[in-house]
């Protein structure tokens, strides 16, 4: 008989490779009746050559996973996610593999070999809004876990778990709230195609002024596709070419919301500063808007736990089916917005 491999223990058990090796490593994650079903399947099979080695068997090749990223480097935001991804899957013996792709697909662009390399048990996809390069990604056959999508890709394309920030209620709350203060001219400002979770803000909005009576005015509205680098540029000539500023700003994130503060601070007229803005993801990485906007407060780190969480069970349930999920997190009201029992 050849050497016994934890997979022949797992087929006899009924079970998952994965929750062999946690047993025989003595990892959290499985029942310890399970975990005793392995030991004995083990000895049975003749895994450990004898009753005595048995109590020190050679522990599994770690598994790794790959943390898909562009621009890993762009944001603190998606730092702290990673950070804590790594946290999370070192506490249970698994290695973690960065693998970087471009923001944007070049025709001919392959994904990294490693990717093909089946010492990977699984990918989590952060910050990747390219529309070929997630098609690529979700062809790979193996587990996959991602955070957010483009609006061309749904979640039925991705072959993977889905998670989203959820923000449609969110942004519809704070968009309300501007106009229950007696705001009436409110603009949007970020690309709506770049990401779904961009959209879905969006349509937020839209929904908050449909729900006040409102119409929205496109020329208070910048939602196009805005340049990687050029974003204070493009947003610069957009209110410059105003005729007038709005009451408010909803922005898709702090790091728009702080780009319309830059130009609010090297212009600084009356009607430039009474206007009021709002952001979203909680950011302390831009300073003239930090902690001074309404934004909704993103957990990062438990973003990452439930990714790395997600991934795990994935490896370990491999028929398990794709699933979409949303996380809902808390409305920060600042300044003009905030209620005296806020």
């Amino acid at each position: 008989m050849g050497k016994v491999t934890m997979q022949q223990i797992a087929d006899a058990l009924s079970t998952s490779r994965i929750s062999v090796w946690k047993a025989l490593n003595n990892r959290p994650g499985i029942s310890q009746e399970l975990r005793q079903q392995v030991w004995d399947m083990s000895r049975k099979l003749g895994y450990a050559k004898t009753e005595e080695a048995a109590e020190a068997v050679k522990p599994a090749a770690a598994l790794t996973v790959s943390v898909v990223v562009a621009r890993p480097e762009s944001s603190v935001f998606w730092m702290k996610i990673i950070h804590q991804i790594a946290k999370e899957l070192s506490h249970n013996n698994i290695n973690l593999m960065y693998t970087y792709i471009p923001s944007s697909y070049k025709s001919g662009y392959t994904l990294p070999s490693n990717l093909y390399d089946q010492s990977i048990a699984g990918v989590i996809v952060l910050n990747c809004y390219s529309e070929n390069i997630l098609r690529m990604l979700a062809r790979l056959r193996m587990p996959k876990v991602f955070l957010d999508t483009v609006p061309a890709v749904p979640p039925g394309e991705l072959d993977g778990d889905l998670v989203y920030i959820e923000g449609r209620t969110l942004v519809r709350e704070i968009t309300g709230r501007i106009i229950q203060s007696g705001r009436r001219k409110i603009g949007f400002v970020g690309d709506i195609e770049y990401a779904q979770t961009n959209l879905d803000r969006y349509l937020g909005f839209l929904d908050a002024l449909a729900a006040g009576g409102l119409k929205p005015d496109p020329r208070l509205c910048l939602t196009g596709k805005l340049g990687l680098h050029t974003h204070y540029e493009e947003i610069s000539r957009f209110l410059e070419g105003l005729a007038e500023m709005p009451d408010a700003f909803v922005c898709v994130s702090d790091y728009i919301a702080h780009f319309i503060q830059q130009y609010i601070d090297e212009h600084p007229t009356p009607a430039n500063k009474n206007v009021l803005l709002t952001g979203f993801d909680n950011s302390d990485e831009y300073l003239n808007v930090a902690g001074r906007i309404t934004t909704v407060n993103v957990q990062t780190h438990r973003m990452g736990d439930r990714l790395a969480r997600k991934i795990m069970f994935d490896i370990e349930h491999p028929d398990s089916s794709p699933e979409v999920s949303y996380v809902v997190s808390d409305i920060l009201y600042r300044g003009a917005l905030k209620t005296d029992s806020e």
